[in-house]
């Protein structure tokens, strides 16, 4: 058992937490805003229910049980007293980081590592040179309690004995932690999902076809080969001197560097920002918002459940 502190209630935190939870671990969550942090036991109870209902965490799991567990702290300093593994969760800022990692340089024991819950961002320039050596990029997907892959990036100068135990500790977890060679905008996942995005896009803005179409197409071809193939493991199978040709000969070639897309400008200036607003590419209007989660929750929930039977083709 680890004793973790997880700064950040918010979208992210509040899961993270109840992952270490669940996974055997002592947890203490903090926020610098008061409101986030009375939000997150419910919101992780939430959770847990629908957990407990579709059989991925035991029966024994229960509001006051995850209480115990997840233990809410107002100040940082209380946060940080006796952490082991330390969980930057708080908003992409850099000087907001920045100054975290300055007071957690502060306060906290000096063989804690922290592993920063960053998307986007190169953190490490921002750590305190005291803090290089047990700084790392631990990078979960939301909802990290059902998605299970986690970016680990080491800090410079990191030893691979404390990579290795990160890696350990997240894998029994159930999760699937890929350590990266460096740190790299978006990572990898992040990086192939935002490439289709600014395509689908542009397929929508030149009007190619509507938002319902691409999804369609999406998964009806391909998201049912990737869970068991990938991409490059699809590649194989196709052929690489096929896919080589393919590549040669196409007439179309992507804009270099798009910066935006005039059908989202225009959704956004409308105020139509997605499932949280009612509207967004689809009309959520007369849908609780919670409920749509509970319900995607448990849609992933179950997919997971069967590709566990099947499980991917993997080569050597």
């Amino acid at each position: 058992m680890v004793q973790v502190a997880v700064i950040g209630a918010g979208t992210m935190g509040h899961a993270l937490a109840l992952v270490f939870a669940l996974g055997g671990h002592r947890v203490a969550l903090t926020d610098s805003h008061a409101p986030t942090l009375a939000r997150a036991l419910p919101m992780m109870n939430t959770a847990l229910a629908t957990l407990v209902e579709t059989g991925e965490a035991d029966r024994s799991w229960t509001a006051d049980r995850l209480a115990q567990a997840v233990m809410r702290r107002e100040s940082l300093e209380t946060a940080l007293d006796g952490a082991e593994l330390i969980i930057e969760a708080i908003i992409e800022n850099p000087e907001a980081k920045r100054t975290l990692f300055e007071q957690i340089a502060t306060h906290a024991d000096d063989g804690a590592i922290i592993a920063s819950n960053t998307s986007s961002l190169d953190v490490f320039p921002l750590v305190p040179e005291r803090l290089k050596r047990r700084t790392m990029i631990g990078h979960w997907y939301a909802p990290p309690y059902l998605v299970d892959l986690v970016d680990v990036v080491a800090g410079p100068g990191m030893n691979d004995a404390t990579v290795d135990w990160f890696r350990s500790l997240v894998m029994a977890m159930g999760k699937f932690p890929v350590v990266l060679k460096k740190f790299v905008p978006g990572y990898i996942a992040n990086r192939i999902q935002e490439v289709m995005l600014i395509e689908v896009l542009r397929l929508i803005d030149e009007g190619v076809a509507t938002a319902q179409q691409i999804d369609d197409s999406v998964i009806h071809g391909l998201a049912l080969r990737m869970p068991i193939l990938g991409v490059m493991c699809k590649a194989d199978f196709s052929g690489l001197d096929i896919v080589q040709s393919v590549i040669a000969h196409r007439t179309e070639q992507p804009p270099k560097n798009p910066r935006a897309s005039a059908t989202l400008d225009r959704l956004v200036a409308e105020g139509r920002t997605g499932v949280k607003r009612g509207r967004g590419f689809f009309d959520w209007t007369g849908h609780d918002v919670d409920e749509l989660s509970r319900d995607r929750d448990r849609r992933l929930i179950a997919l997971k459940q069967k590709l566990r039977q099947i499980r991917p083709i993997q080569g050597d």
